[in-house]
């Protein structure tokens, strides 16, 4: 059993759904329902539950997936207390960490980021964010400028500080994880990052844009994206599942961007652009 997403809101009232689904279905509806507001996950063999505040549940919207479901009111207890018990610190090994801050430091990395999540998306334990971490090894962030769109947790901001970046961008639209961010940045002693709240790309010129949202945005900013990276410039995008790569691909075609890289895990993938000259 495990949480796809950070905790929950402490202390409010949930709705729970639980829905039969194999373990493909899973990824394809964690992504539905993230975007209708659910915020936690826990998947089981067969079987996805899923949670969403209680003035935030629409059983309208919920019916347009077509599948069938159970719903279950959840008393008040306090979500991060229980997302604590069961999170583990994730590790790509001789690279980088990611702990929370009651976990013992974690030996033989080059890079530990200390994250602790809160409300926000980005612990590494999500396919899409392990593979941001991953693909960030090879990118050459030192003394470039970068935009971390959809910051979440602020953790590819903070590591991109930490990989050299001479200044960081990092925006939400979400006031939690703008304030969770914050947060985290001062706690792994980060000054090279400015925090804040937005829904479109801006503020550019960028070397580097890492985009880990979901389809529907990106294929809305992805022009923008190119008219604010440098010539050049290297794009990584993931928060989208395998069916997404063709409309994704496509779109970028039709703009200035090659793919040069992509990487699949469970049912998501990432793809790396570059701005061609």
């Amino acid at each position: 059993m495990t949480f796809n997403k950070a905790a929950l809101r402490p202390f409010f009232m949930h709705i729970g759904i639980t829905i039969k689904a194999n373990a493909e279905l899973q990824e394809v509806l964690i992504a539905l329902l993230a975007e209708m507001g659910y915020d936690g996950f826990e998947q089981q063999e067969g079987l996805l539950m899923a949670y969403v505040s209680e003035t935030g549940f629409d059983e309208h919207r919920l019916k347009t997936l077509g599948l069938g479901y159970e719903i279950t009111r959840i008393a008040e207890k306090n979500w991060n207390e229980e997302w604590e018990k069961s999170f583990q610190p994730v590790v790509i090994e001789g690279f980088c960490a990611v702990r929370a801050h009651f976990h013992d430091p974690i030996p033989g990395v080059a890079y530990e980021l200390v994250i602790t999540p809160k409300m926000s998306f980005g612990t590494g334990h999500h396919a899409t964010t392990l593979m941001m971490l991953q693909a960030m090894q090879g990118l050459p962030l030192d003394g470039k400028r970068v935009l971390d769109f959809g910051t979440g947790t602020g953790v590819l901001a903070i590591l991109a500080e930490k990989l050299g970046a001479a200044g960081v961008e990092a925006i939400d639209c979400d006031d939690w994880s703008i304030d969770n961010a914050r947060e985290n940045a001062e706690a792994n002693g980060c000054r090279r990052i400015n925090i804040q709240k937005g829904e479109a790309v801006h503020g550019g010129p960028f070397d580097i844009i890492l985009a880990n949202i979901n389809k529907h945005v990106i294929l809305e900013e992805l022009s923008a994206m190119e008219q604010q990276l440098t010539t050049g410039g290297v794009i990584l995008l993931s928060g989208l599942l395998k069916e997404d790569s063709e409309d994704i691909e496509n779109e970028a075609a039709k703009t200035n961007f090659s793919i040069s890289l992509r990487m699949t895990k469970e049912n998501w993938i990432l793809l790396k652009s570059e701005k061609m000259k």
